[in-house]
């Protein structure tokens, strides 16, 4: 849950500090370039992997970031609102230096973590990506819990000076409705002091999967499938070496195709898949990361305040719950067909779509006027997630049978997508002005 919790907690809070900080609503455009900045950690560690192999000490990189992320989430919590001069104006230079650095902790633990899986069994690694998952879902029900970002529609009264019909002087007045931010039910300071608490969690696991001697148990039976043996695992299910060969049962289905129907083998890792059939898999994850970790988010806002805040918090929420439940129906029906797979994509893929297109129509969408609309957002919003991070696990778990320098290979190609669907947005976004939100209280749409 660590591996992400930082960087989606800051998004979560944003409504809370954007009014209180220089850059105000510029500060989602600056997160998304300090996000791709920081992703020279997972570069570097994927270079040593490539051309240093077993020089860069694991353990000591994720005990290095998780300490790095638990002291920046702890001063951001008492100077996120600091500013400093730069340029003649005032700047949150604390604020942007301490999110660089939870950026770098969050990307690099794509290409740190998911290798770390390795020295476990095969079994636990879709446990990892429900953890992945409820990292972005226990901050956004934390905001829930505080209120971030809930608007209430108010009427004003304004005096107006000046010359009304046959009247003249002030005293005439203008009614209008106005949004107004519901005041938090406790602080950003308490939010980020949380944020810290969660990676002291996620130290504190890491400590025990490393010296509980449950876990050391697991490393003894993981030794002798390195050292080429095959052992019989709890409960009698057999598994083979870690790193020369793939798994002998781990939860294949008859969907897969025969190992000796398929086209010649590809040298990576194990051999199990073809060139073109490997090519597809890392094709597929950098898509699907792209649409999940940046495009999607970008447009949320666009998407759903149009049918209402409520709509808004729910699509959110359930979102967020629908990336771990799709992480565990994939531990029980964990099918690793590559047409499935593709399936799933392009279905995914087309609700994204869906979504885009409201957003691109907002602040006047389709059904904006029309409970089916808020039903029909909600709704994409929950299968969108649901099938494109299934994929995503399967994937892994692919690449974890195809050992070490897969998955350190699967987390490069998370942040590549993620990078490139970033930088495509962030044009769109914020310099071309694609996307209009419109006015909570005062946006008019025809009627439909």
């Amino acid at each position: 849950m660590g591996s992400w919790v930082a960087i989606n907690g800051m998004w979560v809070e944003l409504p809370l500090i954007v009014s209180e900080i220089p850059e105000g609503w510029y500060l989602p455009s600056y997160l998304t370039v300090l996000i791709q900045m920081a992703n020279v950690g997972p570069l570097f560690v994927t270079l040593m992997h490539r051309f240093r192999p077993g020089a860069l000490n694991e353990n000591a990189v994720i005990y290095a970031i998780v300490a790095i992320g638990i002291l920046s989430s702890f001063l951001m919590a008492f100077f996120w609102r600091d500013t400093v001069v730069v340029g003649g104006a005032p700047r949150s230079v604390p604020l942007l230096v301490l999110t660089l650095f939870l950026s770098t902790v969050d990307c690099t633990s794509s290409v740190t973590f998911l290798p770390f899986m390795m020295r476990l069994k095969p079994q636990y690694l879709t446990s990892y990506f429900i953890g992945e998952g409820l990292s972005g879902l226990v901050p956004a029900l934390a905001a829930l819990i505080q209120g971030v970002g809930v608007v209430h529609c108010r009427n004003v009264t304004r005096t107006l000076n000046g010359t009304s019909g046959n009247s003249t002087g002030a005293g005439a007045t203008s009614d209008g409705l106005q949004a107004v931010y519901q005041p938090a039910n406790f602080s950003a300071q308490v939010f980020f002091i949380f944020l810290s608490g969660m990676m002291a969690v996620c130290l504190v696991a890491f400590l025990l999967l490393n010296y509980h001697p449950a876990v050391g148990r697991e490393r003894q039976k993981s030794s002798r499938y390195l050292n080429g043996g095959i052992g019989v695992g709890e409960k009698g299910d057999p598994a083979f070496s870690l790193h020369h060969q793939p798994e002998q049962k781990p939860m294949i289905r008859p969907l897969d195709t025969p190992q000796k129907e398929r086209a010649p083998r590809s040298s990576f890792g194990t051999g199990t898949y073809s060139a073109p059939e490997l090519l597809f898999i890392f094709v597929l994850l950098a898509w699907v990361n792209a649409l999940t970790n940046a495009v999607l988010p970008s447009v949320q806002s666009y998407s759903c305040l149009p049918y209402g805040n409520r709509t808004y918090h729910l699509a959110a929420t359930m979102a967020a719950v629908a990336n771990p439940v799709a992480c565990f129906i994939a531990m029980f029906v964990p099918i690793r067909s590559l047409a499935l797979m593709g399936f799933l994509t392009v279905t995914g893929s087309g609700i994204g779509a869906y979504i885009i297109t409201m957003a691109a129509l907002s602040p006047c969408p389709l059904l904006v006027h029309d409970s089916a609309g808020t039903v029909l957002m909600v709704g994409a919003w929950v299968l969108f997630v649901l099938t494109l991070s299934y994929v995503k696990v399967i994937i892994g778990v692919i690449l974890r049978d195809e050992g070490h320098s897969a998955l350190v290979w699967c987390g490069a190609v998370v942040q590549l997508g993620s990078m490139l669907g970033a930088l495509a947005m962030f044009p769109l976004v914020s310099v071309f002005n694609f996307f209009s939100s419109g006015d909570p209280c005062n946006t008019k749409c025809p009627l439909e």
